[in-house]
C-alpha cells in the first residue's frame, strides 16, 4: 500500500492543484473582491462594498422574503419526498415501480421551462387556468397567483422533490420491520406505527432531508428570478443578480460582500447534512441477505391515495409538458378553443430556428453539454480513482476539495469565477464559461464514479502491472472499460446539468457566450410565451439526444475484451495484448 502511495504521489499532487483551483480559487477571489473597489481596480481593497451591501434599506425584507422561501420550500419538498418514499417503499399502492420512477421524472426539465410552463397557466392577468375559472365562475379577479411566495414555494418545492425522495426511499428500507410489527402486536394501528415507531426511526433522514431542502432553495436562482422578480419578491440569489445587472456599471464588489454571507451559511448546511446523514447511518437494523420490507397494507385508502398520487404527477410533469407543446404552437396565451386551435402555426418555431442570436446560443450549449462533460468526466475518473484506490491524507484531503463545491450556490460562485477569471484571457470566452461548468458541477461526475471503483478488484491492475503496463495503460485498458456503464451515466448526467445550467451562466455569460437557458430566460422577460415553448422544448430535445446517443455508444462499450478469469481462487485480467 505504501508503494502505491508513493507511486500516486505526483497524481495526487496535479489533482489537488488542479481541483483547488476550480474550487477554493473562486471561493478565495469572491473574498477579495468583497474587499476590493472594483473589477478595475482589483487589490485597492476597501470596505466601502459591505458598508453599501448591508446598509441597503431593501436588504431586511430581501433576507426575510429568503428565510420564508428557504424554509416553506424544504418543509413542502421534505412532506412529499417522504410521502411519496414511504407510499412507494413500504405500502402496497398499486403501480409501485412507476412511483419509484417518476419522482424523478423533474430532473430531466430544466427550471426554466417548469416555472414557464406554470406562469402561462397561473399568471393573475392572463393564465389559461385563471382565464377558465374566471370564465366558468364569474369571477371578478383570479383565484392564483403564481407570481407570489407561495407559487415560489409550490415550484421550487416541486423541484426539489426528485431531492428529498432519493434520500428518503433507501431510508424507509433500511430499518428492521420487526420495531413496527411489535408495535402493531401491542394494538397499535397503522397510524400510530408511523407516528411512535417508524417516524422516530427516520428522524435524523428527516432532518438531513430538510436541511439538503434548504441548501438547494438557498441556491434557487431560476424559479426566484422567473416567478419572484415579477412580483417583486426578490431573494437572496436576485437580489445579488439585481446588483450585477442594473445599471452601466454594475457592482461586482457589492455582490461579493453578501455572497461571502450565503456562502459561509452553505457550507455550514453541508456540514450539518453531511453529520445528520452519519447519524442516520446509525439507524440502520436491516442484516442479512435478501431482505424485503413488509408492505403495509393501506385498506380503504389504497386507491383514494393511489388517485391523489397520479394527479401530483400529472401537475408535475403531464400539464407541464402539455402547457408548452400546446403554447410553442400559438402566436399568444389563449385558452384551449376552437379558435385557439385555428390559430396553430410553426411561427414560433420559424422565429426561434431562423435567430441567430439563439442559433449561436444552442452551438454554445451543445459545445458545453459535449466538451464540458467529457472534461468532466476525464477529470473525475482520475479523482475518483485516486479517491478510492489511493488511501492517504493527499486523498481524503482531494475528496473534500472536490465536494466542497455542493455547497456553492451556483449564483454566488459565479461571482466567484468573475473575480478568479478576470485577468485570465478566457474572460468572457465560451472556455470561461467551460471552466465555471466543470468547477461547479465536478462533483456529479465523481459521485457516480466513486461507486463504480469501489467495485473493481485491485488484482485486475496487479495483473496488468505484472505485463509490464503503465498506470494509464492499465487504467485505459483494463478500469475504464469495466466501469464503462458508469462513466456513460456520469457523462448524461454531466452533460444534461450544463445544458440546464442558468445560475453561473447568468453572471459570466456575455454577447457570443450566450446560452440557451439564458435566452429563454429573455424571451420569458419579453412575454414571448410561445418562442420560450419552442425553444425549450428546442432545449429538450437536445437533452434527450444526448442521452439516446450516449445509450448507444454504450451499447458496444459493455462488449469489452476485458474478461474476468477465476482461477485457483485468483482473478486475472485478459485484455488487449500489452507491450
Amino acid at each position: 500500500m505504501l508503494n502505491q502511495t508513493n507511486r500516486h504521489v505526483p497524481l495526487n499532487a496535479l489533482l489537488i492543484l488542479v481541483v483547488g483551483a476550480l474550487t477554493v480559487g473562486p471561493v478565495l477571489m469572491l473574498v477579495i473582491g468583497s474587499f476590493s473597489e472594483g473589477i478595475g481596480a482589483m487589490g485597492q481593497f476597501t470596505l466601502d462594498k459591505y458598508i453599501s451591501a448591508y446598509g441597503n434599506p431593501t436588504l431586511p425584507t430581501t433576507l426575510s422574503n429568503t428565510l420564508i422561501f428557504t424554509l416553506g420550500t424544504a418543509v413542502f419538498s421534505t412532506i412529499l419526498g417522504a410521502l411519496l418514499a414511504y407510499l412507494s417503499v413500504r405500502t402496497d399502492i398499486p403501480m409501485k415501480g412507476l412511483f419509484a420512477f417518476l419522482p424523478i421524472v423533474p430532473m430531466m426539465i430544466p427550471h426554466v421551462l417548469f416555472s414557464s410552463a406554470w406562469i402561462t397557466l397561473l399568471n393573475p392577468t392572463n393564465g389559461m387556468f385563471n382565464v377558465m375559472l374566471r370564465n366558468l365562475f364569474g369571477l371578478a379577479n383570479s383565484p392564483f397567483n403564481i407570481y407570489s411566495l407561495g407559487g415560489m414555494i409550490f415550484l421550487e418545492g416541486m423541484l426539489d422533490l426528485p431531492v428529498t425522495y432519493l434520500v428518503m426511499a433507501p431510508a424507509m428500507v433500511s430499518f428492521d420491520t420487526k420495531l413496527e410489527e411489535a408495535a402493531r402486536v401491542s394494538g397499535a394501528s397503522n397510524f400510530n406505527t408511523l407516528r411512535t415507531v417508524t417516524l422516530p426511526i427516520l428522524k435524523p433522514a428527516l432532518l438531513a432531508t430538510f436541511t439538503l431542502a434548504i441548501i438547494r432553495s438557498l441556491a434557487s436562482f431560476a424559479v426566484p428570478r422567473m416567478v419572484g422578480v415579477p412580483g417583486r419578491i426578490y431573494v437572496l440569489t436576485t437580489h445579488i443578480h439585481r446588483i450585477i445587472s442594473i445599471g452601466w456599471s454594475p457592482d461586482y464588489g457589492q455582490a461579493a460582500a453578501i455572497g461571502i454571507i450565503v456562502l459561509a451559511v452553505a457550507i455550514v448546511l453541508v456540514y450539518l447534512y453531511r453529520n445528520l446523514i452519519s447519524e442516520s447511518s446509525q439507524y440502520v437494523t436491516v442484516t442479512g441477505k435478501g431482505f424485503r420490507p413488509t408492505e403495509i397494507k393501506l385498506g380503504r385508502a389504497k386507491y383514494p391515495l393511489f388517485i391523489l398520487c397520479l394527479v401530483f404527477f400529472a401537475l408535475l410533469v403531464v400539464i407541464p409538458i402539455a402547457t408548452l407543446i400546446y403554447m410553442s404552437f400559438l402566436p399568444y396565451t389563449m385558452v384551449p378553443s376552437a379558435r385557439a386551435f385555428s390559430m396553430m402555426g410553426l411561427s414560433n418555431w420559424k422565429t426561434v430556428v431562423g435567430n441567430p442570436i439563439i442559433i449561436r446560443a444552442l452551438k454554445n450549449s451543445a459545445f458545453l453539454a459535449v466538451v464540458g462533460a467529457t472534461i468532466a468526466i476525464g477529470l473525475s475518473i482520475f479523482i475518483a480513482y485516486v479517491i478510492v484506490k489511493v488511501k492517504s491524507k493527499a486523498s481524503s484531503f482531494l475528496e473534500s476539495l472536490t465536494f466542497l463545491s455542493f455547497s456553492f450556490p451556483g449564483m454566488i460562485i459565479g461571482v466567484g469565477f468573475m473575480w478568479f477569471l478576470v485577468k485570465t484571457p478566457i474572460y468572457a470566452t465560451i472556455f470561461g464559461l467551460l471552466v465555471a461548468y466543470v468547477g461547479t458541477y465536478l462533483p456529479y461526475g465523481v459521485r457516480p464514479l466513486r461507486s463504480a471503483f469501489m467495485q473493481i478488484d485491485e488484482e485486475l491492475e496487479e495483473s496488468a502491472r505484472v505485463f509490464g503496463a503503465s498506470f494509464l495503460r492499465s487504467l485505459k485498458d483494463i478500469v475504464v472499460p469495466l466501469i464503462a456503464p458508469g462513466v456513460i451515466s456520469a457523462w448524461v448526467l454531466t452533460a444534461c446539468m450544463f445544458i440546464r445550467e442558468l445560475s453561473v451562466s447568468v453572471v459570466l455569460s456575455r454577447p457570443g457566450t450566450e446560452v440557451l437557458t439564458v435566452e429563454i430566460m429573455k424571451l420569458a422577460d419579453d412575454g414571448r410565451w410561445g418562442q420560450v415553448a419552442a425553444l425549450g422544448l428546442i432545449m429538450a430535445g437536445l437533452s434527450t439526444a444526448l442521452v439516446l446517443g450516449a445509450n448507444l455508444l454504450q451499447l458496444p462499450l459493455s462488449r469489452s475484451k476485458i474478461k474476468k478469469v477465476k482461477t485457483d481462487n485468483r482473478t486475472e485480467a485478459t485484455a488487449l495484448p500489452i507491450p
